[in-house]
């Protein structure tokens, strides 16, 4: 009889032992972002810190060459279930499957927009003793787009086409890396213009010397200008901070932006889609986490799902998740002033 009740005993403790081991075991996902001294592995980062956890998701921040490079991988690479992507370069890709684009469909047609995340600065730099002085004015010039199959190359080759109405001259593109241009930009002055897509503070700049100043500079986004005003039906109006910059700036300059997405596969399998909506739940839950210990790009995000473009779409059980963690939040009350009259009386909060 004893040993009866000890063997129960025993099978309910090990049930219990594997229920907690389970309850503690985590799903190992990928989320691809963009180089290494990039605004966006920061972000991925901070998911999987903050966010990821209360999920049961062990999240992996994977640097590569950008948006474009990170539409394939989360469509064809094992293990990548977030992806972080530039709106014109998501655009781009259903604007070539709307023409007929056989690849570009099959690429683009499964995947769905998990949040709207924030606006990503596009800088144009020059060397300081350079004559140009404004965006309008590079199209002349020796530019490097970026990497090929990165956001930064196709946001700048979009921008270019949409400002003067033509693509870069073959023999005026080059495709280096961030780093590389900006030494053929100082050094051999093969290069006339450097692009860079990054949200502000970019690291890449951000830890530029004092000395900086003396050897580059940033070009301004004029909005009044016809060519400017061209930029501007696909791109948004920014200001580069001083703040952000102390050693390439003494003062704010305009600017322009481009919109960031975290996108995800269209899964149907129920355990994918239960770690989704998890993920879901924990960032509404820790979206505060997010906006005072992350990087200071999610002070910018909203926590809210507006319509999106032309052929977008939400993925559905991350949708469902934060509407409802949405409409549950408190609304914040609104700041009162006080009179005299009622802190004497002790009527003020």
């Amino acid at each position: 009889m004893k040993q009866g009740i000890w063997g129960a005993l025993i099978v309910a403790g090990l049930g219990l032992m594997l229920t907690a081991s389970a309850a503690r075991a985590e799903v190992q996902y990928k989320i691809v972002t963009a180089s290494e001294r990039g605004t966006y592995i920061q972000i991925g980062r901070d998911l999987a810190t903050y966010v990821a956890p209360e999920a049961g998701i062990e999240l992996e921040s994977l640097p590569s060459a950008g948006s474009a490079e990170n539409v394939r991988r989360l469509r064809f690479e094992p293990g990548v279930k977030f992806a972080l992507v530039q709106s014109d370069v998501f655009q781009a890709f259903l604007d070539q499957a709307a023409s007929g684009n056989y690849e570009a469909g099959r690429i683009i047609s499964p995947l769905r927009v998990i949040l709207p995340l924030y606006n990503e600065e596009i800088y144009f730099l020059v060397r300081a003793d350079s004559e140009l002085n404004f965006v309008h004015e590079i199209k002349d010039a020796r530019i490097n787009a970026g990497a090929l199959g990165s956001g930064t190359a196709l946001t700048t080759v979009t921008l270019y086409r949409q400002m003067f109405g033509t693509t870069i001259p073959e023999s005026k593109v080059t495709h280096l890396t961030n780093e590389d241009a900006l030494v053929k930009l100082i050094t051999d002055k093969t290069i006339d213009v450097v692009a860079v897509i990054a949200g502000q503070p970019a690291k890449l700049l951000a830890d530029m010397k004092p000395e900086a100043k003396e050897l580059l500079k940033l070009l301004k986004f004029d909005a009044n200008n016809p060519v400017g005003r061209a930029a501007l039906k696909t791109y948004f109006p920014a200001t580069v901070r001083a703040t952000s910059y102390p050693n390439l700036l003494n003062e704010d300059i305009p600017g322009l932006a481009v919109k960031a997405f975290l996108v995800t596969y269209d899964y149907r399998l129920p355990a994918t889609g239960g770690y989704f909506v998890g993920f879901a739940r924990s960032l509404c839950r820790n979206f505060g986490e997010l906006q005072t210990k992350g990087h200071p790009k999610w002070r910018e995000v909203q926590l809210e799902l507006p319509a999106l473009g032309q052929r977008w779409e939400y993925f559905a059980p991350t949708t469902r998740e934060l509407r409802s963690c949405i409409a549950a939040r408190p609304v914040p009350r609104p700041v009162k002033s006080c009179s005299q009259q009622e802190r004497v009386l002790g009527l003020c909060d």
